[in-house]
């Protein structure tokens, strides 16, 4: 695959390999082998020290094939890229003490349709996106670098939809900021589609992916969230999947993503 470049833009210095695995792009311990290999770089200098930390405004660069590497204990020909419909109080990615990862998820019983892999304990699916604890819906788990860099690389053109619960007061003045005119870490949020679908519901498209960026706009203008639901990335729609159920990605859904995000690319990556 080819390179994998993203700034980092979050308000304080963070290790690298904490990062990535928040963003979706491998495990920290995948990112430990892959700075081990010298395929890591920030700002176009090695990172030589697995306690690196990366700062504001850097750009961190993984060399062609790091989004590649193979998970501890999987192998397989071909990407894996399984579609859970998660619940709330289950982690995306990496849990501390007590929680429950959404790879435990993905067991045969929870299994709509077959898969080729049913994933043990020690494979790691990288998660396409961020999903906090709190919310539920649509969660892409994945081995697939070139998907990954297709639902969350910087030149990324998939969005993403949810529907959102809120308490408080909802008006005009409300919605506009919604929609353009808010800010989180210094820096301006770009212009998100904003509607009403009824009392107290509202309906978010976004094209960035901030952390727990909904909630944190809702908090600027006074909103609480009480459920929040992701239930589209580009093409792909959650439907009628059942909670904590999954099923796999079929080539196709595959394809349609990679078009969407980068129509140029799609055909060389697919």
């Amino acid at each position: 695959m080819p390179a994998f470049v993203r700034r980092y833009e979050e308000a304080e210095p963070q290790r690298v390999n904490r990062w990535l695995a928040q963003a979706g792009v491998c495990s920290r311990r995948e990112a430990e082998a892959l700075i081990a290999a010298g395929r890591v770089r920030i700002d176009g200098e090695v990172v030589a020290d697995a306690g690196r930390k990366i700062a504001p405004g850097q750009t961190l660069t993984l060399e062609p094939d790091a989004g590649d590497a193979p998970a501890d204990g999987f192998s397989q020909p071909g990407p894996f890229t399984a579609v859970l419909h998660k619940p709330v109080g289950v982690v995306s990615a990496q849990p501390e003490r007590g929680q429950t990862p959404a790879v435990r998820l993905l067991t045969r019983e929870a299994l709509v349709g077959s898969s080729p892999l049913i994933p043990g304990r020690e494979v790691r699916l990288a998660p396409l996106g961020r999903l906090d604890q709190d919310s539920r819906g649509l969660l892409l788990l994945s081995t697939d670098g070139v998907l990954a860099k297709a639902v969350i690389g910087p030149q990324s053109a998939l969005d993403k939809e949810y529907l959102v619960r809120v308490e408080g007061r909802i008006d005009a003045g409300v919605m506009a900021r919604l929609r353009h005119g808010l800010s989180l870490d210094g820096r301006a949020l770009k212009p998100a589609e904003v509607t009403t679908v009824a009392a107290g519901r509202l309906r978010f498209v976004l094209r960035e992916g901030r952390n727990r960026q909904i909630r944190r706009m809702c908090e600027l203008v006074g909103l609480r969230v009480t459920d929040l639901y992701r239930t589209r990335i580009g093409p792909l729609r959650l439907l009628d999947l059942p909670e904590r159920r999954w099923r796999v990605l079929t080539r196709e859904e595959r394809a349609a993503l990679l078009a969407v995000s980068d129509p140029r690319t799609a055909p060389a990556g697919s």
